[in-house]
């Protein structure tokens, strides 16, 4: 692939100047730079590359629509569990749809077979950036925080952990509006498991003790490394830092957490205890779930008068179309009718045999093209009608999920309190039996000594002990039970509302499903489209570099060569 310098027209391999302004062609070093991947979306530019994939800034073909490819790296393309994971990463990022979670629209394979995705194209930074320029006020740490919890409630409500939280993963719109990164090693507890026993997948410096030794580890791993993430957000430095992945691995199972009152003064002591409470060494230490957390947040919000971030509960709109004129194949209409006068004014109305049929073929290629475009936007329209649809079911689901679990999460955070309050209790009913059997014996001594021949008021203070400690033991056994009794039925209502849920995820499913097959169909019409669209756009470079290169030394033609390199505005530097 070459493309012009001047207006970054992409061209064939075998082509070496460009037909519009006449600047030598470059070789493009990156292979994938001006291919169209699927059949639908243009390659422009290079801006992210990883030790899994490469970002790409890109366009709907048809459409110019702004958008971003993300496509595994050639090397690891062909192992399977790698494909299976990147995958995963677009099908779950789908099933979440939270507007604090990045947006996938599309995934499939290249023509070579190399997966890829189709995300919405984010301009801003990333949380690493801010951490790495100072410690982030708590008036601009906490509604960061507020929405990194509810994109991470909406994914452990759908049984989606992320298991790589970390700063790299969270971006900054305008705004500090949060979206949620690269759910490529997220696990659904739905999914067939990909990690091996014994292989350890995330960033050392943010991962929960019990990651270390488990890939099952659950939600409370994420919550982990939201503690760790506020943390270092306030105080730009980690909690645990060593310089191996051993060693801070140990220190995150092993050394206390530091207090974040200690490294921050002034700091709210409420904040102080939900940041050491989500950094414990045992997931039952952690607040119950997400929604938990996120409640304690706006509490310290409010105590702080710092105004929380608007919760986004509608869909934000698809990114519209950009308008007909400008899109790249519409622009083969005017430069075919400028290419048409530049043949008219060199050989007036007795063109070449060869220029006449190379320029009727053009004619024929635009028309093609224009009626092909017209095709792709009507698959495109209905291609997004399915998608909003649903995505408008989603976030109508989403919030549905919202209210049984903000509503669960109280209880199960009741619920979890009450049952750690019976073991006292059980310890302390235990405690009555061993008196009570010493009392009893006291009892059977005076009975024996008085043999009931005389009325010993031994034996009455005996038995007066007796029933004491039996009423005690009566009562604080009874105590136990009404304790035991309040936390099963709050377990009981936790139970009935995962019912709910569970049902609530599987119509998810069923909907997922059904809205897949009816995109399937304009997926495969839009590739059709766009793999022919582009063999004209290259038939017509060809083209129109065998007619106009012989006529670009004559300046009577230089007007029309200049509104021809006018016609070709630049769509994106080469890299």
């Amino acid at each position: 692939m070459k493309s012009c310098p001047t207006c970054s027209l992409r061209y064939p391999s075998e082509s070496n100047v460009c037909f519009a302004d006449g600047s030598t062609l470059v070789v493009l070093r990156d292979p994938w730079l001006g291919s169209t991947v699927g059949g639908r979306y243009v390659l422009d530019e290079l801006i992210g590359i990883g030790g899994m994939a490469s970002v790409y800034r890109a366009r709907f073909l048809l459409t110019d629509r702004p958008c971003a490819v993300k496509l595994l790296n050639p090397q690891l393309a062909s192992d399977n569990t790698t494909r299976e994971r990147f995958n995963r990463e677009a099908k779950l990022a789908q099933r979440l749809a939270h507007p604090n979670i990045i947006e996938i629209f599309d995934h499939g394979d290249a023509e070579d077979g190399t997966p890829f995705l189709v995300m919405e194209l984010l301009e801003g930074e990333s949380l690493s950036e801010v951490i790495a320029a100072g410690p982030v006020p708590i008036a601009r740490a906490l509604p960061i925080v507020i929405q990194m919890t509810r994109a991470l409630a909406r994914a452990h409500d759908f049984e989606v952990i992320h298991r790589d939280l970390k700063p790299e993963n969270v971006f900054l719109l305008r705004g500090d509006r949060v979206k949620l990164l690269d759910f490529g090693i997220a696990r659904c507890a739905q999914d067939v498991r990909l990690t091996n026993a014994g292989e350890v997948f995330g960033t050392p410096e943010y991962m929960a003790p019990e990651r270390a030794t488990s890939s099952d580890a659950g939600p409370p791993a994420d919550l982990y490394a939201l503690g760790v993430i506020l943390f270092e957000m306030l105080t730009q430095r980690l909690p645990f830092d060593a310089p191996s992945p051993a060693q801070i691995l140990n220190k995150h199972m092993l050394e206390p957490p530091p207090r974040l009152g200690e490294n921050l003064p002034g700091v709210p002591p409420a904040l102080d205890h939900l940041v050491y409470d989500l950094m414990s060494k045992v997931p039952d230490g952690r607040p119950v779930d997400a929604h938990r957390v996120l409640a304690m947040l706006q509490e310290v919000s409010e105590a702080a008068r710092i105004p929380a971030p608007p919760d986004l509960d509608a869909a934000p709109p698809l990114a519209p179309p950009r308008p007909t004129a400008t899109a790249a194949v519409q622009r083969w209409g005017t430069r075919v009718e400028i290419v048409e006068r530049l043949v008219g004014k060199t050989y007036g109305g007795a063109l070449p045999v060869e220029v006449a049929r190379t320029l009727e073929q053009m004619k024929a290629h635009a028309k093609e093209l224009a009626e092909l475009r017209t095709r792709g936007l009507e698959e495109q329209r209905a291609l997004d009608t399915i998608h909003r649809e649903w995505k408008e079911g989603r976030f109508r689901q989403g919030k549905a999920m919202d209210r049984l679990t903000v509503d669960i999460s109280r209880t199960r955070e009741e619920a979890r309190a009450t049952r750690a309050g019976i073991a006292p209790l059980a310890g302390a009913a235990r405690s009555f039996a061993p008196r009570v059997r010493e009392a009893h014996r006291e009892v059977v001594f005076w009975e024996g000594r008085s043999g009931f021949r005389e009325p010993y008021r031994e034996l009455a203070a005996a038995y007066r002990a007796l029933a004491d400690l039996v009423d005690f033991w009566a009562n604080a056994r009874h105590a136990e039970l009404e304790v035991e009794a309040a936390a099963v039925e709050k377990e009981r209502a936790v139970s009935e509302v995962d019912q709910q849920i569970r049902e609530l995820r599987h119509s998810l499913v069923i909907a997922d499903r059904a809205m897949e097959d009816r995109k399937a169909k304009h997926f495969l019409a839009l590739a059709d489209v766009g793999r022919r669209a582009e063999k004209l756009e290259f038939e017509l470079l060809r083209a129109s570099g065998r007619i106009c290169a012989p006529l670009r030394g004559r300046a009577d033609l230089a007007p029309l060569f200049a509104e021809l390199a006018g016609s070709t505005p630049a769509a994106a530097a080469p890299a």
